[in-house]
């Protein structure tokens, strides 16, 4: 296991991403507890990245219940297709969102949340989790974000 990351912050962000997966794959190798692994890849993308907010919210039963994170507090309890997360939970697809204000029953966490990206991870057919990824910045998650954190979630499908 990788005590320390090993990334340039002068990196492009493609660049970081390439950097920091096989760190994370690292991470989580032979760890079989969920809450660690997940929390520790909150840490890992939050450390590279700066987000604002990473996180994960974890199904149960019939909401979304907040899991590691790593950011200011956090809605703890989300509705199937309410705001972002329950609507990538809902519709199994992966959210971007440029600006939070214009999207449809956003659920604002924090009134500093300006974009984010919803990706959803799944266990035999079923959505299992969200990553949850907020900027405090405008349109700031793009077409290798969406790619990179997909990688993240296949290395988390192999987990959960």
């Amino acid at each position: 296991m990788a005590e320390n990351l090993t990334i340039s912050k002068s990196a492009t962000k493609e660049e970081r991403y390439e950097t920091l997966l096989p760190q994370i794959e690292s991470l989580v190798a032979g760890e079989p507890d969920l809450v660690a692994n997940l929390s520790n890849i909150a840490a890992a993308l939050k450390q590279t990245f700066d987000f604002f907010w990473v996180g994960f919210y974890l199904v149960k039963e019939d909401e979304l219940v907040l899991g590691p994170f790593q950011g200011p507090i956090a809605c703890t309890r989300i509705g199937l297709g309410k705001g972002v997360c329950g609507t990538s939970w809902k519709e199994k697809r992966i959210i971007l969102v440029p600006n939070v204000e214009e999207f449809p029953g956003h659920i604002a966490c924090s009134s500093d949340s300006k974009s984010e990206i919803v990706l959803p991870a799944f266990n035999d057919g079923r959505v299992f989790l969200v990553l949850d990824v907020d900027s405090d910045r405008l349109n700031d998650f793009d077409e290798h974000d969406e790619a990179y954190l997909s990688r993240v979630i296949s290395v988390i499908e192999r987990f959960i």
